[in-house]
């Protein structure tokens, strides 16, 4: 009997120290320019994750900016019933896990094409506050057309303090008005890790631990996941809980490209994080 008590001790043990040693940001503050209105609707469980991690990781502070659906032209494989459909579910994934999980008053959840001017303005405010000491990250979730316009309305002096974290060149090549050459020849820096779809697109039932919590927090963002799951546009997120843009999220949080941050994340690791804040945070 003692031996399985010292054994569960030191499990949990061990489980508190992989988590405290998994949270390790570098230097700088974050942005996330995400689409979902795309006919790819994997955002809402990225976007859902994506914020849950910042908080879990106490670093919903240094979020600077959020901006969704910006997919900025018309893509026809859409309908425009779909279209607005999808921008009410992406603005209820960003307000209802940020109300959840609280810790985001400072935010204002833009959707970048129906609120153009205000995104631009908001992002290009975020990269004139950079500097060598407190970067910018810019996670690109989504077509790279927003952070080139606000990459274009701020001064050259400050893209040096830029870097944008990449992991899919479905991004990087979607964009109408820039190509991801020219959010380089801007001369940011270029963090690029692998494809986050190959861990974090996964089937339905490594999220049954999500479904069956009994926290809201948790059943709210398996509820933001499934809804990409059962959505009737597309038929490649059949059977599959994707949350793979929020690999990028995970990957800062526990380092980036400064302190060896966690390339190829998994659900087990997302699992850790959340569950081990809302240990420390009961309702």
């Amino acid at each position: 009997m003692n031996k399985i008590v010292l054994f569960t001790i030191g499990a949990l043990f061990a489980t508190s120290l992989i988590s405290a040693q998994k949270i390790n940001p570098p230097a700088g503050r974050i942005a996330i320019v995400a689409d979902g209105n795309s006919p790819d609707p994997d955002d809402l469980g990225g976007t859902a994750v994506s914020l849950a991690l910042l908080r879990s990781a106490g670093l919903e502070n240094r979020l600077v900016h959020y901006s969704h659906c910006c997919d900025l032209v018309v893509v026809h494989r859409i309908s425009e019933a779909a279209e607005h459909e999808r921008h009410a579910m992406m603005q209820t994934t960003c307000d209802g896990t940020a109300r959840r999980w609280g810790g985001y008053d400072h935010i204002t959840f833009y959707d970048a094409k129906w609120q153009l001017e205000q995104t631009i303005k908001d992002l290009s405010k975020a990269i004139n506050a950079s500097s060598a000491d407190d970067p910018l990250w810019i996670v690109e979730a989504g077509e790279p057309d927003i952070i080139g316009f606000a990459l274009d309305a701020t001064p050259k002096e400050k893209h040096k303090f830029v870097k944008v974290i990449s992991h899919h060149p479905a991004n990087d090549n979607s964009g109408d008005f820039y190509e991801w050459q020219d959010i380089l020849n801007f001369g940011v820096e270029e963090v690029r890790i692998p494809d986050q779809n190959i861990k974090l697109k996964v089937v339905e039932s490594q999220w049954d631990w999500a479904m069956n919590h009994p926290d809201d927090r948790i059943q709210f963002v398996w509820l933001m996941g499934k809804m990409a799951e059962v959505d009737d546009v597309v038929k490649f997120q059949k059977g599959k809980w994707d949350c793979s843009d929020a690999g990028m999220v995970l990957y800062w949080i526990t380092g980036a490209n400064v302190k060896d941050g966690l390339k190829q994340g998994t659900v087990d690791d997302v699992e850790l994080l959340l569950l081990d804040y809302l240990t420390k945070n009961p309702k």
